[in-house]
């Protein structure tokens, strides 16, 4: 599937509205208010390491948090990787210094399969939560593999329940990106050649990341007249590693304010439940669809490898 360009070209106009109770669009935004936004992490596979060791990656990302200001991102940890000594090590480096713990399930199982069944996908969160219930930043805030909700309405609506009745809210993203696929390119780069220049492999992925929170951005001021309070989806890896503190600055460079990810779920937006299917992408992209207004500035999936493939292969990485 090709990129559909995000464009303000197409004059559709900005609503605001409610839904499940929660009025999403809050007071009308103050136009010279800037973006806000908070670092959310997926994943935390410290075990794929090329360049770095994981104590060296683990080390590099949170100091770049630390450097600007002390900022707080929230970790969503697949539990898998920590179900063991070094993994459980690592991540009480984040639990120290006061980062929000979140569940990725254990297995990081795809829902949106028709093989995966809603009681496997729910036990795989409980047993996800049995793992990292006992570190002390560890909140009940899920947040699905790849972002996917459900393939049908049924088993949407099921999980979503399964999700109330253990206590969790969902730990939406609101500017999805595809670092992943741009981590990919660098990881196969650097096995190959281990003095390759990363700058370029740098400069892509600060320039899809600031034009994914720009699409995003927008797409929540016309959908909902107001900028949220942004959680950027990033992954515990070696491209974050090495650039997550030069994409703080971009943000603050441009006029964005780094806040802490427990800030930004405070935004009600994080608790709308739209009703599309197949469910999940971001919940600004889901609430944008649901309003059947806006599919000429929507792509399904919303983010993936292919769209950035394709570019980077224009530009040899």
């Amino acid at each position: 599937m090709n990129r559909r360009e995000f464009t303000t070209s197409l004059g559709i106009g900005a609503i605001a509205f409610g839904l499940g109770g929660i009025k999403l669009s809050g007071a009308l935004p103050d136009k010279t208010q800037s973006p806000r936004i908070a670092i959310t992490m997926d994943d935390f596979n410290w075990n794929k390491s090329v360049k770095l060791s994981p104590d060296e990656r683990n080390k590099a990302v949170l100091q770049a948090l630390k450097s600007h200001g002390g900022l707080k991102a929230a970790l969503f940890v697949a539990a898998k990787y920590v179900d063991n000594d070094k993994g459980k090590n690592l991540l009480r480096e984040w639990d120290h210094v006061g980062h929000m713990i979140g569940n990725h399930s254990y297995s990081h199982t795809y829902l949106n399969s028709g093989e995966v069944t809603t009681d496997q996908f729910t036990a795989d969160i409980l047993k996800g939560e049995a793992v990292l219930k006992d570190f002390p930043r560890y909140q009940k805030s899920f947040r699905f593999p790849f972002l996917k909700e459900g393939e049908t309405a049924i088993k949407r609506d099921d999980v979503r329940k399964f999700l109330k009745q253990q206590g969790y809210r969902n730990g939406h993203v609101t500017i999805d990106a595809s670092d992943w696929a741009v981590e990919n390119r660098l990881s196969a780069r650097l096995t190959k050649d281990p003095t390759a220049d990363v700058k370029p492999y740098r400069d892509f992925y600060l320039e899809h990341m600031w034009e994914r929170a720009l699409y995003y951005d927008d797409l929540s001021r016309k959908t909902l007249s107001r900028s949220v309070k942004h959680t950027i989806l990033v992954h515990f890896n070696l491209l974050n590693a090495l650039f997550l503190g030069d994409l703080l600055d971009m943000f603050q460079s441009k006029g964005w304010k780094l806040i802490d990810a427990a800030e930004a779920f405070k935004d009600p937006v994080f608790s709308a439940e739209p009703k599309i299917v197949p469910a999940g992408e971001s919940i600004i992209w889901a609430l944008a669809k649901e309003t059947g207004k806006f599919d000429l500035l929507l792509r399904y999936p919303g983010e993936d490898s292919q769209y950035e493939n394709a570019k980077m292969d224009k530009l040899g990485l």
